[in-house]
């Protein structure tokens, strides 16, 4: 199949790229530099140039605090975006693959999410996803939501001031021998190959909808903070700390 992946040489996308063409497909690339798609032309030029069966959107706003100081910046990358590569993946009557996130939930639950939870975002980004959700969700019929969590790769994330966690912990590890890391905060770490090779399987697939993807089990912060420092065999002073900031996906 003729796949086009927006946002293809973030942390997520280039994974999602070399799956891909690992499994034969015919893949094109596509980044800021080839269309923006907070504008509808740029990504109806790009995509109807293309002729895809499949468009895979990685691309967001991802830093929070710009989110919160630029919403209509935000609501443009977050939500506009999304509807317009929809419009166009209708237009081809391609099949539209949407990264989100868990951010559209506020995190209070007991229990895993599940898709028929009602939505809660705390902050502009995740009410920018959860718009952008929307949007594809009522534009294209031949649809994948995917809301994901934790995400950690090789692939630098673009667009993002500080790295993903297993980075970030290295680097607070090298650079000063104590890590502080709350305790009572729950997350699913995914690996953005693992989720590649979700997408793939699901871009096969007719059942259209919303999904959860995400590895399986869960840790707090601190377990995975625990567990990357063991398994890379770093020194370093693991401390229980409380409030912590999260990552955005």
């Amino acid at each position: 199949m003729r796949i086009a992946i927006i946002g293809s040489n973030g942390q997520l996308g280039s994974d999602v790229v070399r799956e891909f063409s690992e499994n034969s497909d015919e893949v094109d690339v596509l980044t800021h530099a080839d269309l923006e798609v907070e504008d509808f032309q740029s990504v109806r030029t790009a995509l109807l140039r293309l002729d895809p069966q499949v468009v895979v959107n990685t691309a967001a706003l991802h830093d929070v605090e710009v989110c919160e100081r630029e919403p209509e910046k935000a609501f443009n990358a977050n939500a506009l975006g999304p509807r317009n590569v929809a419009l166009v993946a209708r237009e081809l009557e391609a099949v539209f693959m949407h990264v989100s996130t868990d951010y559209v939930f506020d995190g209070n639950s007991s229990t895993p999410y599940e898709e028929a939870d009602l939505p809660r975002p705390l902050n502009c980004y995740g009410n920018t996803k959860l718009a952008g959700e929307y949007f594809v969700r009522c534009t294209s019929e031949k649809h994948f939501v995917l809301r994901t969590s934790g995400l950690f790769g090789k692939t630098p994330c673009r667009g993002k001031r500080s790295p993903n966690f297993v980075e970030l912990m290295l680097k607070l590890a090298r650079e000063r021998g104590e890590v502080r890391v709350v305790n009572d905060e729950m997350v699913s770490p995914t690996s953005t190959a693992e989720l590649a090779r979700q997408i793939v399987a699901l871009s096969r697939s007719q059942c259209y909808g919303l999904y959860h993807a995400t590895a399986e089990g869960s840790c707090s912060w601190y377990e995975f903070a625990r567990e990357i420092f063991e398994l890379t065999g770093t020194r370093v002073a693991l401390k229980v700390a409380s409030p912590f900031w999260r990552i955005a996906l």
